[in-house]
């Protein structure tokens, strides 16, 4: 049996996700571990969206077998680590 979990959170701007992932960070690796991240998505302003690309795609970096949606901050990081 296949169980999928979704997960939603809103922030006020860059600045607050990437906090947040810092505070989970260790978390987030030991889940990495044991579970599949089969989709990230985030939206936002392009001016905030620039500010994620960079520590976005080392979290994609943990997790070989993510695949991007067809999300633009996903679609630009797949260009940008090409």
């Amino acid at each position: 049996m296949v169980t999928q979990d979704k997960c939603r959170e809103g922030y006020a701007d860059a600045e607050g996700l990437l906090h947040h992932l810092e505070n989970v960070g260790s978390l987030l690796q030991e889940a990495l571990g044991i579970a599949d991240l089969a989709r990230l998505e985030v939206h936002g302003p392009e001016d905030e969206l620039s500010k994620l690309r960079k520590p976005l795609k080392e979290i994609i970096a943990l997790k070989k077998n993510l695949k991007p949606s067809d999300d633009t901050i996903m679609e630009q990081i797949k260009r940008d680590t090409n």
